[in-house]
C-alpha cells in the first residue's frame, strides 16, 4: 500500500521545531500561568527549571518529548527563561548533561498532565481519521495533518511519522472502498448495465454516451433550448434519480461526480467494478440536477437577452427609423392646428383689453385658412401617419417591444412542452398562477382559435392586455394565444430570478425556503449559531441597544460638526471634501526603490516551484481518483499547468522534452490534480505562511478585507457569459468576484456570469473563503451596497464598509423623529421601524443562521427577499436593520477622516492586485476562453493562486530586504514599511521564456541584489 504522501522534508518536520513559531503561537503555547510555574518552581536549579519548562511547553506545542533540549528553538527558550527571571538562557545546556533528570521529567510530565501512549487512543484515533475520511474525502495529507492535531488536543504522544502515515493511509483506503462498495450495492443488474453502457462509443460516434451527456448548453438559441431539455429528459430516463443516496456525505459524492464529469471514459473502464459503477452513479444523480441547472440558466439568459433585449433593441431602431415621417406629420399637424386656434379664437387688445370676435366665424373659412398653409390631402396623410407610427393613447411604453416580440415565436416554438413536461416546476402562492399559466401553454399551442376564457387574464397588465386580446388580426371573442405566450414567460423570467417559481429537480434554481434551516434542525442550531454570531433569541434589548447608539452616534458627531473642515451641508444633504492624497515622503521613496532594488530576477514558474519549497501546497493538489500515489516530480508539472492556465497561454510554451512537462503528462495531471477543491486548499497554505512574515504583518491583521470584481470578456459561446457593452463590447462577459485582505493576501472568489450587483454574492464570498483569519470590516465599492446587504452583513457579525459616490443622495436613518440632531436633522429623513424588525426576528434569524451555516445560498437569499425591486416584509424588516449599520458607517465617515482614507487604502490594495492580474493573464489578448462555469472556475482558480504564490515570494524577499537594510544602518521607518506595495513584478518574467528548475538554496533564500543595482545589472 503506497504511504509516501510525505515529502523528506515533510517527514522530517514531524513532531519537530520548524524555525522559531510566530508570537501568536509563543504566547498560546509557551506562556506559562500558575499552574505551570507552580510545577517549575519545584525544581532547584536553574538549568532543571529551564529545562522542566521547554519539555512541557514543547509537549504541548509539537505534541512529544525532546530527546534533546538543545533542540529548542533559542526564542523559546528566551521566551520562557524571561517568564522564570532566568538571566542566562544558556544554562538549558546543563540540562542534558544528566539523562536521568530529563527521563524524571518526563515521567512526571505525563502523570500530572495526563498524557497517554498512541497505543492507548490508537483505536479511538481510528475510529475518528475514519468518521472524517467518509464525511469529507480529504486527502492523506490533510488526514494526517488533522490526526495530528487530534493526539494534540487529547494529550496523546505522538508516534513515529510511519505508523501514523501507515494509519492514515489505510483508514482512508478503507473508508473509500466502503463508499464504493455501498454505492455500488443500491444498484440493481439493470442499472449496472444501464450505467456501462455510458462508458461505450456508439457506431459512427466519436465519444462514450458518458462524454455526450456531461457536455452542457453553450449557444444560446431556441433549437440549443430545445437539446438542452432533451437532454435533461435523456438523463432523468437512466433511472438513477430513483436511487436514494442521501446517506452518501454531500461532499463524497460530489467528489466523485466531478472524477466523473471531468475524468477520461477510457480511465474509468480501468477500475474495478465497485468504484467505476460508484463514480457513474455519482456522476449520474449530479448530471439529474445539473442538466435541469444548464437547462434554466439558458432559459434565463434566452428571454433576457435573445428575446426581451433582442425585441427592445429592434424596437428602439425601428422607432429611429420612423422618427422623421413622425416628425413631418406632427409639424403638419402642429402649423394647421395652429391656424384653427388664431382664426377661431376671440381676438383681445392687449393694450385696450378690448375683444374682438374671431378672424374666422364659418367652417369653410377655417378651412380655406389652412389649407393656405397645409394642403387638405397632406394633412390626412400626416393624421394617417401618425395614427400608424404613434401606440394609442391608453398604451404603454412597452408595447411596440412587446409587439414585436410576438414575432419571434418561433424561437420558443421547438421548447414550449418539453419544458413544462421535463421541469418539475413548483411555485409560492404569489407565482403559482404564473406557473397555471405556464403549464397550460402546450394546449393552446397551434389552435387557431382560443377564448378568453381559456387564459388567466388577471395576468395581462399593461399593453399585454390590449395585444392579447384586442389585437386587430383577431376574431371577436378570441385572444392572441402567442402574445399570451410570451407574457407568461416574460413573468416566469421574473419569477424565477425572484424565486417565486422554482424547479424542484434542479439544485440551482430550487426552492431556497426548503433549505432554510426549519423545525427541529432548526431548534439544534439556533443556541450555537447564535452564540457565534452574539445575536439573541429576542430582539428587545437588542434593538434598544442599537438605537441607543445610533442616538448617541448622531448626537457626538452633530457636536463636532463645527469643528469640522471634512463636511458641508447643502440643501440638507450631506458631502464630503476630496481626501487629499498621502504625501510620500523622501524616506519612503529611498525604501521602496532600495527594496524593489533588492529583489532578485526570476522567471515565474522559479516563483512557483520556491514558494512549493516553502509551504507544501502542491501537497494540496491531490488526486481526483482518491488515489495516494504520487507522480515523480509532480510538482514541476502543477507549476507548467498553473502558468498555462494562469498566464492564460495554454500548454504550448510550457512543454518541454523532460517527462513532467510532455502533453500527456500535462493534460492528465491538468484533469487529475488541478480543480477548483485542490487551489482552494493549496491557497490556504500560501495565505497561512504569508500572515507569519513580519511584513504582512506591518501591512495589517488580516481583519479587514475587500471584495471587488474583474471582468472578462469570453469571446467564445457560453451561457455563463453575459453582455455588457460598457465592460465586454459585443461580446459577452464573466466577473471574477474576489477578496483580498489588508496583508494583500487573496481570500478567495467566485465567477459569475455578466456584471450583476456585487452585493448578490458578497456574501456567498466572505463565507466561502479559501483560508486566512475571518475578516471584520469589509470595504467594497458602491455597486455592492444596498440596505438588505448592509443588514445582512451586519447580522452575521462583520463591519461593513462600502465606498459610497452617491453619498449627498443617500438617506440617513434615524429612530427618534423628535430628536435634534443639529446639523444632521435634515439629512436623517428616513426613519427606522423597531417594531418591524421586532415582528420578524425570529425568521431574520433562521435566515441568517442558515446562511452562516450553509444550508442556503445568500444569494438566493437575497433574491427571494425582493420582488420586482422591492422587498419582501421580512426583506424589508432586514433593511430597516441594515439602516441603523448604515447611517452608522455615513457618520463615521463623516467624524473620521481616517476611517475613509482606510476604506481607500483597501480599495487601492485591490485595484493593484487587479493590475497585477492583468500582467499575468496576458495570453490571447486576457480573454477568457472558456465555455462552461466550471472551467472558468477552474482556470481563474489558477490565476488566483498564482497571485497569491507572487505575492507571498515578493512579501517574503522583500521582508529580507527590509531585514538587510536595518542592519546596514539605511533610514528604515515604520510608517515606511507599511506603505510597501507586494504586487510590484519588475523582478519576475511572465513573458515567453520558462524556466522549471529550481536552483539550490542552501539559506532557503536567494541571495538579494545589490540595493543600488540596476535593471540592466
Amino acid at each position: 500500500m503506497p504511504v509516501e504522501f510525505l515529502t523528506d522534508e515533510q517527514a522530517a518536520a514531524y513532531a519537530a521545531y520548524r524555525g522559531a513559531p510566530s508570537r501568536t503561537a509563543l504566547e498560546r503555547f509557551f506562556f506559562l500561568d500558575d499552574a505551570d510555574r507552580e510545577l517549575i518552581e519545584s525544581k532547584r536549579r536553574a538549568h532543571n527549571r529551564l529545562g522542566f519548562a521547554a519539555q512541557l511547553t514543547t509537549a504541548r506545542y509539537l505534541g512529544v518529548f525532546l530527546d534533546d533540549p538543545a533542540d529548542v528553538p533559542p526564542e523559546v527558550v528566551d521566551y520562557l527563561a524571561e517568564q522564570l527571571d532566568i538571566e542566562d538562557p544558556s544554562v538549558l545546556k546543563a540540562y542534558g548533561e544528566r539523562e536521568n533528570t530529563r527521563l524524571e521529567h518526563v515521567r512526571e510530565l505525563r502523570q500530572v498532565l495526563e498524557y497517554r501512549e498512541f497505543a492507548e487512543a490508537e483505536a479511538e484515533l481510528r475510529e475518528w481519521v475514519d468518521a472524517r475520511a467518509w464525511t469529507t474525502g480529504e486527502g492523506p495529507k490533510a488526514l494526517f495533518d488533522a490526526a495530528v492535531g487530534w493526539l494534540r488536543e487529547r494529550r496523546v504522544l505522538l508516534p513515529g511519522v510511519t505508523t501514523l502515515t501507515r494509519l492514515v493511509a489505510s483508514v482512508r483506503e478503507a473508508a473509500n472502498q466502503r463508499l464504493w462498495d455501498t454505492l455500488y450495492g443500491m444498484l440493481g443488474v439493470g442499472q449496472r448495465a444501464v450505467l456501462d453502457s455510458l462508458l461505450t462509443v456508439p457506431p459512427g460516434e466519436r465519444v462514450s454516451e458518458l462524454d455526450r451527456l456531461r457536455r452542457g448548453p453553450v449557444r444560446v438559441s431556441g433549437p440549443q433550448m430545445k437539446r438542452a431539455l432533451e437532454r435533461v429528459e435523456e438523463i432523468a430516463a437512466l433511472g438513477m434519480g430513483a436511487v436514494d443516496v442521501s446517506g452518501i456525505p454531500p461532499r463524497r459524492l460530489a467528489e466523485l461526480s466531478r472524477y466523473g464529469v471531468d475524468g477520461k471514459a477510457s480511465l474509468l473502464r480501468r477500475h474495478s467494478d465497485a468504484r467505476r459503477l460508484a463514480t457513474l452513479l455519482a456522476t449520474t444523480v449530479y448530471l439529474t440536477a445539473r442538466a435541469v441547472d444548464d437547462a434554466l440558466d439558458l432559459l434565463e439568459v434566452l428571454i433576457a437577452t435573445k428575446l426581451l433585449a433582442r425585441a427592445e433593441r429592434a424596437s428602439a431602431k425601428e422607432k429611429l427609423k420612423t422618427l422623421p415621417r413622425v416628425e413631418r406629420a406632427s409639424a403638419k399637424l402642429a402649423t394647421a392646428f395652429q391656424v384653427v386656434f388664431d382664426t377661431t379664437s376671440e381676438q383681445v387688445d392687449t393694450d385696450t383689453g378690448e375683444i374682438a370676435p374671431p378672424k374666422e366665424e364659418s367652417l369653410e373659412g377655417m378651412w380655406a385658412a389652412i389649407e393656405q398653409v397645409v394642403p387638405r390631402h397632406e394633412l390626412a396623410a400626416a393624421i394617417a401617419a401618425l395614427f400608424e407610427l404613434t401606440p394609442p393613447l391608453d398604451s404603454d411604453a412597452d408595447e411596440a417591444w412587446r409587439a414585436m416580440l410576438v414575432g419571434r415565436f418561433g424561437t420558443v416554438r421547438p421548447f414550449l412542452k418539453l419544458l413544462v413536461t421535463v421541469v418539475d416546476f413548483d411555485a409560492t402562492p404569489e407565482g403559482e398562477p404564473v406557473l397555471a399559466a405556464l403549464l397550460s401553454l402546450p394546449e393552446l399551442m397551434g389552435r387557431k382559435k382560443v377564448g378568453p376564457a381559456e387564459i388567466d387574464t388577471t395576468l395581462l397588465g399593461g399593453s399585454w392586455r390590449r395585444l392579447v386580446l384586442s389585437a386587430p388580426h383577431l376574431e371577436p371573442g378570441t385572444v392572441d394565444w402567442k402574445a399570451y405566450t410570451f407574457c407568461v414567460l416574460e413573468q416566469l423570467h421574473r419569477m424565477l430570478r425572484s424565486k417565486q417559481v422554482f424547479a424542484r429537480n434542479s439544485s440551482k434554481w430550487g426552492d431556497p425556503r426548503a433549505k432554510l434551516l426549519a423545525g427541529e434542525a432548526w431548534q439544534q442550531a439556533r443556541p450555537t449559531v447564535l452564540a457565534s454570531l452574539n445575536l439573541p433569541g429576542e430582539a428587545g434589548a437588542h434593538l434598544a441597544a442599537r438605537a441607543a447608539l445610533l442616538d448617541g452616534t448622531y448626537r457626538e458627531v452633530s457636536a463636532r460638526v463645527p469643528d469640522n473642515a471634512q463636511i458641508v451641508f447643502d440643501d440638507g444633504r450631506l458631502h464630503f471634501a476630496a481626501l487629499e492624497p498621502e504625501p510620500e515622503p523622501a524616506s519612503l521613496l529611498d525604501l521602496r526603490a532600495a527594496v524593489n532594488a533588492m529583489l532578485p530576477r526570476v522567471d515565474l514558474p522559479e516563483v512557483l516551484l520556491e514558494v512549493m519549497s516553502w509551504t507544501g501546497a502542491d501537497q494540496a493538489f491531490t488526486s481526483v481518483t482518491g488515489g495516494e500515489a504520487r507522480l515523480k516530480d509532480l510538482h514541476v508539472t502543477i507549476a507548467a499547468l498553473l502558468v498555462a492556465h494562469g498566464c492564460n497561454v495554454g500548454y504550448t510554451p510550457v512543454m518541454g522534452g523532460a517527462d513532467p512537462l510532455k502533453y500527456g503528462r500535462l493534460s492528465h495531471v491538468d484533469q487529475t490534480y488541478l480543480r477548483l477543491a485542490t487551489y482552494r486548499a493549496a491557497n490556504a497554505a500560501l495565505i497561512e505562511h504569508q500572515a507569519s512574515i513580519a511584513l504582512a504583518q506591518a501591512w495589517g491583521g488580516g481583519l479587514v478585507a475587500s471584495v471587488d470584481g474583474m471582468r472578462f470578456v469570453v469571446p467564445v459561446p457560453s451561457v455563463y457569459a453575459r453582455p455588457n457593452p460598457k465592460y465586454f463590447g459585443r461580446r459577452g462577459g464573466a466577473t471574477w468576484l474576489n477578496m483580498i485582505n489588508d496583508q494583500a493576501a487573496g481570500l478567495g472568489g467566485k465567477v459569475v456570469a455578466g456584471t450583476p450587483r456585487d452585493s448578490l454574492y458578497v456574501l456567498d464570498v466572505l463565507y466561502d473563503r479559501d483560508g486566512g483569519r475571518r475578516p471584520e470590516m469589509i470595504v467594497t465599492d458602491t455597486a455592492s451596497y444596498s440596505d438588505i446587504v448592509f443588514g445582512l452583513l451586519t447580522l452575521a457579525g462583520f463591519a461593513y464598509a462600502p465606498q459610497l459616490a452617491d453619498l449627498p443622495d443617500q438617506k440617513m436613518w434615524r429612530i427618534d423623529r423628535t430628536a435634534d440632531y443639529g446639523a444632521f436633522q435634515d439629512a436623517a429623513r428616513g426613519r427606522i421601524d423597531l417594531a418591524r424588525i421586532e415582528r420578524h426576528w425570529e425568521d431574520i434569524l433562521r435566515i441568517i443562521c442558515s446562511i452562516h451555516t450553509g444550508a442556503v445560498r445568500a444569494y438566493d437569499v437575497i433574491r427571494m427577499l425582493s420582488r420586482d425591486g422591492r422587498p419582501t416584509p421580512l426583506g424589508d424588516a432586514i433593511a430597516h436593520y441594515g439602516r441603523i449599520a448604515k447611517t452608522l458607517h455615513i457618520l463615521r465617515l463623516a467624524d473620521e477622516p481616517g476611517y475613509r482614507r482606510q476604506i481607500k487604502v483597501q480599495a487601492n490594495l485591490q485595484e493593484g492586485r487587479h493590475a497585477l492580474a492583468r500582467k499575468i493573464f496576458h495570453g490571447r489578448a486576457g480573454q477568457l476562453y472558456q465555455r462552461y462555469q466550471d472551467g472558468m472556475e477552474d482556470q481563474i482558480g489558477a490565476l488566483g493562486y498564482v497571485l497569491n504564490a507572487l505575492v507571498l515570494f515578493n512579501t517574503r524577499y522583500m521582508d529580507a530586504a527590509v531585514t538587510q537594510l536595518r542592519a546596514d544602518g539605511f533610514d528604515v521607518r515604520d510608517e515606511d514599511v507599511a506603505r510597501l506595495s507586494p504586487f510590484v513584478r519588475h523582478h519576475v518574467n511572465v513573458l515567453g521564456r520558462y524556466s522549471f528548475q529550481l536552483p539550490d538554496l542552501p539559506g532557503g533564500l536567494r541571495p538579494l541584489r545589490d540595493k543600488h543595482a540596476t535593471d540592466d545589472e
